[in-house]
């Protein structure tokens, strides 16, 4: 959700946060149900912004609680903020700032609805707003290059992107030529920051379902799944179920010295792993039936 300035000066609350990546995902999810209007997750750290009607003393509570738990599972400082309060205009600038054009690939660029696409690339269109998935990610940005370079090698005809966030992937999907591209998660505000994107982003084409990968019927060309490990691991044989022959799956959210674990489990379900394509700590795996 973009901010709207009031007619009267308010105050607005920053949280800067670090936290090990395996629990960004997790603590996404509370910041949003304690009432933030909107998440950035870049580099070390995730910045989130609520209104001045939210008392900021019950968001130090959580996060504290919060920080106690992972100490005993992640060691002393596991989970460190920084609370910082600010004015109308500083709120927009902060905003706009985290929020900037990125170049992915050879082809894309992604950029909030603000900021206008000058360089003949495809534009991405994303509003940041309630969810996760801006494209600044070292994850969804292996996801969009993996689609782009094997997206060629499938027939085009399918393409699922499960847990789709802000419908980013689902988004490129189309534009790479997918005709019917499904995006499903189980978080309802993710839904609902997709149909705003894909609105932004005039595309047709595709459907959106809540729920997990059970809400996805039939078969697709391409799978994309930017998940964690452990979900990854979970799903395998129901990611394999719905590759067809052939068809690629590309699997991101993979913690570096994690990605054998991963790759096990989808040889298991009946697929081959090739390419493990890196980008930071991150490892993305190319599966194909």
């Amino acid at each position: 959700m973009k901010p709207v300035s009031p007619s009267t000066a308010m105050q607005y609350h920053q949280f800067t946060i670090t936290i090990p990546e395996q629990h960004r995902n997790a603590l996404a999810e509370m910041l949003l149900k304690l009432g933030s209007l909107g998440l950035s997750d870049q580099g070390e750290a995730v910045t989130a912004y609520f209104p001045d009607s939210v008392d900021p003393e019950n968001i130090n509570k959580e996060l504290k609680l919060v920080g106690a738990l992972l100490e005993g599972m992640d060691g002393p400082a596991a989970l460190t903020f920084e609370h910082t309060v600010l004015e109308d205009q500083d709120w927009n600038s902060s905003w706009k700032k985290a929020f900037t054009p990125i170049d992915v690939g050879s082809r894309f660029t992604i950029l909030p609805p603000w900021e206008q696409c000058t360089s003949g690339r495809i534009p991405l269109i994303i509003d940041p707003g309630m969810a996760f998935g801006t494209g600044h990610h070292e994850t969804t940005r292996s996801c969009l290059v993996l689609m782009e370079r094997y997206a060629p090698e499938v027939d085009r005809e399918r393409f699922l992107d499960l847990g789709t966030g802000t419908g980013l992937l689902a988004i490129a999907a189309r534009k790479l030529g997918f005709t019917a591209v499904t995006g499903v998660d189980t978080d309802p505000l993710s839904i609902e920051a997709s149909l705003k994107n894909i609105d932004l982003n005039r595309v047709e084409g595709i459907e959106l379902f809540e729920g997990g990968i059970g809400a996805a019927a039939g078969t697709y060309d391409m799978v994309a799944a930017n998940l964690i490990s452990g979900t990854l691991i979970e799903l395998a044989g129901e990611i394999a179920a719905r590759l067809r022959t052939p068809g690629i799956a590309i699997l991101s959210g993979i913690l570096a010295g994690q990605d054998d674990e991963v790759a096990d489990a989808v040889e298991r379900a009946g697929l081959r792993c090739g390419e493990r394509f890196r980008d930071g700590k991150w490892v993305s795996l190319v599966c194909r039936r």
